[in-house]
């Protein structure tokens, strides 16, 4: 408690302090401490793979394509630095290796890139994909969450209503519906249908979804009665700060 103190909540309440103190050993109670040298070294390594394996693809495309070969890589920004200790340190590792490299690279965004290339591209429709398990929908979609539909779908079709009924509002009722929209997203969230999949804290998902569904019935019982819940709106902007600049008005089909 001496050691770490200075890094957490008065008064001694342990936290996250940032250190990380073992390495990943494996399926195994005998870890392995953490060592930044060998992380270090094994981002370096990841990194040089990286780079050889998309320069790899791109010859194995020459005379196939009229132009050099881009390649989409997206990437869940939650694995750098949470799920992924080294993430931020290997991109850097992968932008420095590749300036180094007689044959380089080059980096754009896809807005960069469609600007300067949108009028030779063909169309397509891309096909149903994931990252779940399979690359599929099935870890959103199967017996331990596809309850969590219907409910869902009923709440985006009464915010629509919504929508339509009180378009553009002013003051307090346009608050008051954008906290609708607000909790209709967060009960939308992908994490939700993925734990339960998972079964790792189920009761916590179940609770969240259940708790932004009951938040958005109130907005939307009450405004059916024309009425706004005003001691309930701040509370509720306090609990839920996600998404502040939120406009309802997204939810009008009309439009």
């Amino acid at each position: 408690m001496d050691y770490i103190k200075p890094y957490i909540h008065e008064p001694s309440v342990r936290v996250f302090t940032g250190y990380k103190y073992w390495a990943i050993t494996g399926q195994t109670d005998q870890k392995v401490p953490y060592r930044r040298d060998l992380a270090q070294k094994r981002v370096a390594d990841h990194a040089r793979n990286f780079l050889y394996n998309v320069n790899n693809k791109a010859k194995t495309l020459e005379g196939v394509l009229d132009k050099d070969p881009v390649f989409t890589l997206g990437y869940d920004a939650e694995l750098f630095g949470h799920w992924w200790f080294e993430g931020i340190d290997w991109i850097e590792q992968v932008f420095r290796q590749n300036a180094e490299l007689e044959q380089q690279t080059a980096f754009i965004s896809p807005s960069t890139f469609l600007g300067q290339e949108k009028d030779t591209l063909q169309k397509v429709r891309p096909a149903l994909s994931s990252w779940g398990q399979g690359g599929y929908s099935a870890v959103w979609l199967d017996g331990s969450n596809a309850w969590t539909y219907r409910h869902i779908h009923k709440a985006i079709e009464r915010m629509e209503e919504l929508a339509v009924r009180f378009s553009d509002q002013i003051s307090l009722k346009q608050r008051f519906l954008n906290q609708a929209a607000r909790e209709v997203l967060l009960s939308m969230a992908s994490d939700w249908p993925f734990i339960l999949f998972n079964k790792s804290s189920t009761e916590y998902a179940q609770k969240r979804i259940g708790d932004h569904l009951r938040n958005f019935n109130v907005v939307y019982g009450n405004m059916c009665k024309n009425a706004v819940n005003t001691e309930w709106l701040v509370k509720a902007e306090k609990r839920d700060i996600l998404f502040s600049d939120i406009d309802y008005n997204i939810f009008n089909p009309e439009r």
